[in-house]
């Protein structure tokens, strides 16, 4: 469990950066450029690998917390369907997802962390997903806090930028759901 801790850590620590020093952050990569960019990536990298091996290690001796109904673990499929279309919005030019939302990733990593809440109830599984869930909540806050004193317009949205982002995303769930959330996590989501 420790090396799970220690990559939520590093990984939302680096994430977190902006939320608690963004002027800092700024002169930061002002005055380091690409390298700061070569850091930030090699230290999301470490945190992720910390994560995916303390959870899988943590997941070998599990300590059951609650047990959630099936009707929550099908309800879960619903909630990535929604992460995974606001996860590919601000990469599809032109749709209301990002033109309305400004975030949509910090959304889509609270609808990934608090579906998963709702399907799971393991004590590795909370130790995973409350930290992402909380860590989304103040992300998209504080963000769409500084926009709003910024003046951030983002750019409009349009019906055909958000048909191919839900289709898109929707292509993302049935890959995740049907193949790979088994192969990576040892898991059918939809059994």
């Amino acid at each position: 469990m420790l090396v799970l801790i220690l990559g939520l850590i590093v990984f939302l620590g680096v994430h977190s950066i902006r939320l608690v020093a963004n002027d800092w952050r700024n002169r930061l990569v002002a005055r380091m450029g690409m390298p700061y960019k070569g850091l930030y990536a090699l230290l999301s990298l470490i945190g992720i690998v910390l994560i995916v091996v303390g959870f899988g290690h943590a997941r070998q001796h599990p300590t059951p917390i609650y047990l959630p109904p099936v009707w929550l673990m099908h309800l879960n499929a619903l909630f990535m369907l929604v992460a995974l279309v606001l996860f590919v919005a601000p990469y599809v030019p032109g749709n209301h997802f990002r033109s309305k939302l400004g975030h949509p990733q910090a959304l889509s990593a609270g609808a990934w962390s608090f579906g998963h809440l709702l399907a799971t109830g393991m004590l590795h599984d909370l130790v995973l997903f409350v930290p992402f869930l909380c860590w989304s909540i103040a992300l998209f806050t504080i963000s769409r806090s500084r926009d709003r004193r910024a003046g951030t317009v983002y750019r409009a949205g349009s019906i055909k930028g958000d048909i191919v982002t839900v289709a898109i995303g929707v292509a993302a769930w049935a890959l995740f759901a049907f193949w790979l959330h088994s192969r990576l996590i040892g898991v059918s989501p939809l059994v």
